[in-house]
């Protein structure tokens, strides 16, 4: 038995063959591809981000005012005024969609009369206003539904009662207002350095 133990222990001593070398992995490459890939996800999302809001600024409109749209409607409806019903329907329409923008009425959604009886529980409009409104809404009804045919000076006057009722409840401009805050603040500067003499 120590023959065969003592033989497996010089087999075990004897010259061995030498083994591969062990690869090691390079750090830095794995750095670099890593950093490289980073860098061009980011430049990627950027441009996506780039051209995802440069197309949202060329795509939206400017907002226009429900004043100014009214008045463009109005104004386009003097082409019809040869055709009493159709001008009358778009010059009513046009002044209760502006109202409804404006001072969010359900208008148009309502008859004459339910949006009557509405606007003289508000005190949005003055009183002038609201008979005003009144008046031009019953003569438009009774082009439209009654078969009236005015002449042409009526339905100016239809027109020019519209035109001056946007007129009145358009919103006054923010400019003007802050311009007369400053001359006041700047009077009030002055007549207070003026105290102070």
């Amino acid at each position: 038995m120590t023959n065969v133990t003592s033989q497996a222990a010089a087999a075990q001593d004897a010259l061995r063959d030498i083994k591969p070398p062990v690869a090691i992995p390079n750090v830095w490459l794995w750095v670099t591809i890593g950093v490289a890939a980073v860098i061009i996800a980011a430049v990627a999302i950027g441009l996506i981000l780039y051209f995802a809001l440069r197309k949202k600024q060329i795509a939206v409109p400017p907002v226009i005012p429900p004043h100014v749209r009214a008045k463009q409607k109005l104004e386009e409806a003097l082409a019809l005024i040869a055709q009493p019903k159709p001008f009358c329907t778009l010059v009513s329409d046009t002044l209760r969609f502006y109202l409804e923008e404006r001072f969010t009425f359900r208008a148009p959604e309502r008859t004459t009369e339910e949006f009557l009886h509405e606007l003289k529980a508000t005190d949005r409009l003055l009183p002038d206003q609201k008979e005003s409104l009144g008046e031009f809404l019953t003569r438009c009804d009774l082009v439209k539904f009654a078969r009236y045919e005015p002449r042409e000076p009526e339905l100016r006057g239809l027109h020019d009662a519209a035109v001056r009722l946007v007129d009145e409840t358009e919103p006054a401009p923010v400019r003007a207002e802050n311009e007369n805050d400053k001359t006041e603040e700047i009077g009030n500067r002055e007549s207070a350095v003026g105290n102070s003499k």
